[in-house]
């Protein structure tokens, strides 16, 4: 369980406040001018739509805007591929790194190996538990939880029974968005009975208990996916195979809400299969975390505050996050062009 909460030019669009030729940090966290560097960046895995999507937008942002990077790592959700990758890239004399761990309680050793190197650290999506970051880019996860609380509990007219798909709580991500659901029908809708199911963010683990519940609980009125890219196919394949898969609008449908704003989910809100999702933005995390990457090797540093591309730049105990912003996708606005997942591969 964690233990606390929480060119590029054009795209620059957050608090700035120092601008240098290059970047190292000293104990003291200032910064200190250095040769120009290379980024080194790791993909977290390639067991998901949204991150699948966060690849395709990562090299087409190196491509598109000429940015010197090392070699692509993929660490395929394996903390020791994390570290040989990341080892790679000191040796290689990088001056930033764009990571997204996804045990956030491990990084004590690798980020202080970093940080003793004078290497910055972007972090993608989680926000590290120990360790110095330049930036974390990740949208406020408590909001995705709250949001889907919101819409389900509208549904359910605030009575009733509604499973959750958590992922690892010991993912920060996992359990901002478990405390910001829970939190929500506690103080909002007190008449909804939460089932909750963790998963390791496994789809078969997801698919075994959810059909157990359904078994236990004919009644269920409605799902909450904390991860479309790997729970929204066993849902609505359990539901079809237990002939519960209703569409939205009929008597018996089970209200699904979901996160990440994938194409598939989009086609299956359209479809009636689920009802909602919160878009993820996998294109802007990774815009930003190039954008702050370059920043670090430049020697810019940022402080808390408003940016102006509709974000906030937080303190965090080891560094800084810039929250971004999350939309809630329903029928009404799942047509909507400026959502990434309507622009995939375009």
């Amino acid at each position: 369980m964690r233990l606390r909460s929480s060119g590029l030019a054009a795209m620059a669009g957050a608090v700035l406040v120092v601008g240098a030729t290059g970047c190292d940090r000293s104990t003291g966290g200032a910064l200190k001018p250095s040769a120009q560097g290379a980024i080194g960046i790791d993909l977290p895995r390639d067991d998901s739509d949204f991150w699948r999507a966060y690849e395709q937008y990562v090299r087409k942002g190196v491509a598109a805007q000429a940015i010197r990077t090392l070699p692509i790592t993929a660490s395929h959700n394996r903390e020791d591929e994390l570290r040989s990758n990341v080892q790679g890239f000191e040796q290689a004399n990088a001056k930033a790194v764009v990571i997204a761990p996804q045990a956030t309680y491990v990084t004590d050793v690798l980020l202080g190996e970093l940080f003793r190197r004078g290497v910055s650290v972007v972090s993608v999506d989680t926000e590290p538990e120990h360790g110095e970051v330049y930036m974390a880019v990740r949208a406020n996860n408590v909001d995705y939880g709250t949001k889907a609380c919101q819409f389900l509990g509208a549904q359910l007219k605030g009575k009733g029974k509604v499973a959750e798909l958590q992922g690892a709580l010991d993912s920060i991500n996992a359990y901002d968005r478990s405390r910001g659901f829970s939190t929500c029908m506690k103080e909002k809708f007190p008449g909804v009975q939460v089932i909750e199911l963790a998963t390791d963010w496994k789809g078969d683990v997801a698919a075994a208990k959810l059909q157990s519940t359904l078994a236990a609980n004919p009644d269920l009125g409605g799902i909450y996916l904390q991860a479309g890219g790997v729970f929204l196919q066993p849902t609505v394949s359990v539901l079809q195979q237990q002939g519960m898969l209703k569409p939205a609008g009929q008597p018996g449908h089970i209200a699904v809400v979901s996160n990440d704003g994938i194409p598939q989910e989009f086609d299956a809100i359209r479809k009636g299969d689920i009802d909602a999702t919160v878009s993820q933005p996998a294109d802007l995390y990774a815009k930003y975390a190039l954008f702050y990457a370059q920043a670090a090797v430049e020697g810019k540093a940022f402080k808390p505050g408003p940016t102006d591309h509709q974000s906030t730049i937080v303190a965090l105990p080891n560094g800084l996050e810039d929250q971004l912003p999350v939309t809630l996708v329903t029928k009404d606005n799942v047509d909507d062009k400026a959502l990434w997942g309507n622009n995939l591969g375009k």
